[in-house]
């Protein structure tokens, strides 16, 4: 018996968590992975654990288009605005006060966990 995409996606689990982002004025799905990376960058304290790769990942999942600027530095343009960062290293993990940045950043532009 042939799968029919209605009885394709019924089979399937998607872990997907909807967050409403005022720019764009609709409601995003987003995967469970970014969600819980959202959820740290809101999280107070600050924390320490965050990893650039995921928060990389946060903002081209939210639209956001990522160039490589001079050394370690990156610019993400999204919500019609661009904001440079310092990729960190050799650590994986991003400063607080990066992080504290970026919250900042999405919670002005509506987006919240």
């Amino acid at each position: 018996m042939a799968a029919t995409a209605e009885t394709a996606l019924t089979t399937h689990h998607f872990d997907f968590t909807l967050i409403s982002v005022p720019f764009y004025g609709t409601i995003f799905q987003m995967k469970r992975a970014h969600t819980k990376t959202l959820e740290l960058i809101f999280s107070r304290p600050v924390s320490a654990n965050v990893r650039w790769a995921d928060i990389e990942a946060l903002f081209l999942e939210l639209g956001a288009t990522i160039t490589e600027r001079e050394g370690s530095r990156i610019a993400v343009v999204l919500f019609g605005q661009v904001q440079v960062y310092h990729r960190p290293h050799p650590r994986p993990t991003t400063d607080k006060g990066a992080i504290a940045s970026i919250r900042k950043w999405l919670e002005s532009n509506g987006v919240k966990p």
